[in-house]
């Protein structure tokens, strides 16, 4: 395989290198990915490919204010079921849309990855490569839903690990939970008024208070 890095052109085996989107041509975020190789690709549907079965998708916040739609389309069309959201905060008043960004993450089990310079975007691109294949890295990554689920769950004061498993035979999914209502929890064998009160709120109310 052919690889451009800057003014070198280098010949090496396409599973040691970083696929790049086409998308992403011109991005100044190249610049900064020096420890790997990478390449430009037109068959992969994320922005980055870091790993298999992982989708990488890269977003700014100055970006995010002016296409608010964008990441989520983008996302939405990944077959893959890892999904890495890394993003650039590039402006200092960045409270509501990394709320809505943090929200939107959350819901669709993506992992959001923050990085507040070009090169620290760089170094989280070059570290999921490098640790593609270590089982460590791997098992963070490829974390057990129900697991997390749960325990995003019994972090809501009085829920325990059986109101889990029946929000989740209820609801179907994390989304679901989070857009019911305090009566449609209370319905759920278990969940009396208080806990589908304390279930709705840790949902509905701000990440960042005022």
């Amino acid at each position: 395989t052919n690889i451009s890095t800057g003014s070198n052109t280098i010949v090496t085996s396409s599973s040691q290198i970083v696929k790049v989107n086409e998308l992403q041509r011109g991005n100044p975020l190249l610049a900064c990915i020096r420890n790997v190789r990478w390449t430009y690709s037109r068959d992969i549907e994320s922005d980055f490919e870091v790993g298999r079965n992982s989708s990488l998708y890269y977003l700014s916040i100055k970006y995010h204010r002016l296409h608010p739609e964008y990441i989520s389309k983008r996302i939405e069309k990944s077959k893959n079921y890892k999904k890495i959201l890394l993003l650039f905060v590039d402006t200092e008043d960045s409270k509501i849309p990394l709320r809505e960004i943090n929200r939107f993450a959350l819901l669709n089990d993506i992992t959001l990855l923050l990085a507040w310079s070009l090169d620290e975007a760089g170094r989280y691109i070059e570290s999921l490569k490098v640790l593609e294949y270590r089982p460590i890295i791997r098992e963070r990554i490829e974390d057990n839903f129900m697991a997390k689920f749960t325990h995003s769950l019994t972090s809501i004061r009085s829920v325990n690990k059986t109101d889990v498993l029946t929000l989740a035979n209820n609801f179907k999914s994390f989304k679901g939970i989070s857009k019911s209502t305090v009566e449609e929890l209370t319905l759920c064998p278990g969940v009396g008024d208080l806990k589908a009160r304390r279930i709705f709120k840790a949902f509905n109310e701000p990440f960042i208070t005022e």
